[in-house]
């Protein structure tokens, strides 16, 4: 398989910073575009956490709600990617949106959801979810799906009827960015970069070289 050769010349798009102030905006102008154009799993970031040993590591999370102040997911507190935000807050996030050519890159610090929005979004999830995120001993080795299933099962049979509480070791995390860049892929390589650097009078706006 000869990787070298294989190219794509982006084409789509352009993106110029000379009407951007801040980044928020054109966050929500992207994802809606995102979703109308029907790119697949549009919410989905790569969240990559780094340990105390100082070693990096990713795995694709589903945005849940973002707000001018930052972006929100949520997962259980013990697993990997909760013990490694305890140990380093500052975390990364990456949307790819190649349908649309585009991609946005996130540093910032990460903290816990209020627990109102974690349990707001908790009594959403679909009760199955709901069963699992309590069964779940995220990141944790086990020994079998099988254990796994009987796990859920049970909790299934003793639960009928009755409203879940969100467990106190599941629940969100808020992503408030300090860097968000945009990129848009043009022809020949000479690609949008726009990043935005917060700062304590707002968004400084700068253009990177591709």
């Amino acid at each position: 398989m000869n990787l070298k050769d294989i190219r794509t010349n982006y084409s789509r798009e352009t993106l110029s910073e000379k009407s951007l102030r801040e980044p928020f905006p054109l966050f929500e102008q992207w994802m809606e575009e995102a979703f109308e154009s029907k790119v697949n799993e549009p919410t989905a970031m790569m969240l990559s956490t780094v340990s105390e040993a100082q070693k990096p590591s990713s795995r694709i999370v589903l945005l849940k709600l973002f707000t001018r102040m930052g972006f929100h997911f949520f997962t259980n507190y013990n697993s990997r990617k909760g013990k490694e935000i305890e140990a380093n807050s500052h975390v990364a996030l990456l949307f790819f949106w190649p349908e649309l050519e585009r991609e946005v890159r996130i540093e910032g610090v990460a903290c816990y959801s209020s627990p109102e929005i974690s349990d707001q979004y908790f009594s959403e999830r679909p009760y199955e979810s709901q069963i699992s995120a309590i069964v779940s001993q995220q990141s944790q080795p086990i020994e079998n799906r099988e254990v796994l299933e009987e796990l859920w099962k049970n909790k299934e049979l003793s639960s009928k009827g009755t409203k879940l509480e969100r467990p106190a070791e599941w629940g969100g995390y808020f992503v408030q960015p300090e860097k968000i860049e945009f990129w848009q892929g043009r022809p020949n390589r000479l690609h949008d970069r726009i990043l935005f650097v917060r700062s304590e009078e707002g968004w400084v706006v700068s253009r990177l070289a591709p």
